[in-house]
């Protein structure tokens, strides 16, 4: 066994060059794959970041009739049936929630329910002087919004508690302030649906990075919402709820049901394209990641493939001598092996390198300041045992073939 190994050794170290280019090969091929996964990760996770600023998991919320009613049935009647006919235009309907407050307790219970957050969406224009904008309003209980959406985290200036401090507070998105051309501090009136008008006083500014929620969006306290509107104290038109992860959305959805006859919706139903475009987005880099590792086993299984081939006539005298297909396997395999090993370190370490250079890159969007790269430990195991496992074919197919060699046909010749 000893003898083996020896002879692998001296293959290996005999040609440094062939063996400097066969490391290398695998050293860029798991460096680019932990790299390409890192990157592609971050910016998922970014995305999904954006996207749940303004967006829960899960969304509880009074649903608007989807059916066209019928005024008069179809189906043939008896001659005494007194047939009484609605005008569907009148039918009263009924907006928002009135009593959430059993709901979001129920909710609550749920061992995959994070945080619970009620909020009252109405659609208003905000004026200052000329210049009037239409705005989307949420009146948001403070602390569960921030456990929800981490809203604090993506205040530029003032402070998201005041709202809850003086009812004429309001908090605008950048995009909003800078259309009214507003900032910190400014008035702004506000006026309903309904024709009622308000002024209040913005008390912080918001920005997070999704260009529709930042130019369109507007916060004052639930409590100072529902007495704009005249509501009761447990109304709200929407209860948002995030859970543990997010892709089970879905089946925590279902799990639901029974708690509330309101419309339950996950996430995926109104956004599956964002969805869609995180699965594309792994399976591109997982494709270029896995294309780059299998040319660098192709370039090993060449170098290989070159060594048994120099080493023929060595390889027959060898069998002649006594050693076997198995001997012969174990000294190229040894060497393959030896190969992805060598260049698996380098490459780990090449290819944190090639990240956290990365991550250092200036990249100003939303609260990022660099180029998003996530040190994901699952990417580097992979990338290693996946380099081992192909280095390891690489080897073993031109060592097969070197131990089906006959001796006497090769000395002969």
């Amino acid at each position: 066994m000893n003898t083996d190994y020896k002879i692998a050794w001296v293959h290996l170290t005999s040609r440094i060059r062939q063996l400097l280019v066969a490391t290398l090969s695998v050293t860029f091929g798991i460096s680019m794959y932990i790299f390409m996964n890192s990157f592609m990760s971050g910016v998922n996770d970014t995305q999904t970041e954006i996207t749940f600023t303004s967006m829960a998991h899960i969304r509880i919320y009074n649903d608007l009739p989807t059916g066209t009613p019928i005024p008069i049935m179809k189906e043939p009647m008896e001659k005494n049936t007194i047939l009484m006919v609605d005008n569907a235009r009148h039918i009263l309907y009924t907006e928002g929630m009135k009593n959430t407050d059993p709901i979001v307790t129920a909710v609550s219970k749920i061992s995959d329910v994070q945080a619970v957050t009620v909020q009252m969406n109405e659609n208003v224009f905000l004026q200052n002087g000329v210049s009037k904008v239409s705005a989307s309003l949420s009146g948001i209980d403070v602390p569960n919004e921030n456990k929800v959406f981490n809203t604090s985290h993506y205040m530029v200036s003032g402070d998201l508690k005041e709202l809850d401090k003086r009812t004429d507070a309001i908090v605008l998105g950048t995009g909003l302030a800078s259309s009214l051309g507003l900032s910190n501090g400014d008035n702004v009136t506000l006026t309903t649906s309904d024709g009622v008008t308000k002024n209040y006083k913005i008390v912080g500014l918001f920005e997070t990075g999704s260009k529709g929620t930042d130019q369109t969006k507007a916060m004052i306290s639930i409590y100072a919402a529902r007495q704009l509107y005249s509501k009761n104290k447990s109304y709200a038109t929407d209860i948002q709820i995030n859970i543990n992860d997010y892709n089970e959305a879905r089946a925590v959805a279902v799990e639901m049901k029974g708690i509330t006859s309101y419309k339950i919706e996950a996430w995926q139903e109104g956004n599956s394209q964002l969805d869609s475009a995180n699965v594309l987005r792994n399976i591109t880099a997982m494709a270029v990641s896995l294309t780059i590792l299998i040319v660098a086993g192709f370039g090993i299984y060449n170098i290989m493939n070159m060594t048994v081939n120099e080493k023929i006539k060595e390889i027959a005298i060898l069998k002649a001598m006594g050693y076997n297909g198995k001997d012969i396997v174990k000294i190229f395999l040894t060497q393959s092996v030896v190969i992805g090993f060598i260049g698996g370190i380098i490459g780990l370490i090449l290819g944190f390198t090639i990240s956290k250079i990365v991550s250092k890159i200036p990249f100003k969007i939303a609260t990022l300041d660099t180029l998003p790269i996530n040190f994901n430990p699952k990417d580097y195991i992979l990338a290693f045992v996946f380099g081992i496992f192909i280095t390891f074919w690489a080897g073993y197919l031109p060592a097969y073939k070197a131990s089906k060699v006959d001796p006497v046909d090769i000395i002969r010749g």
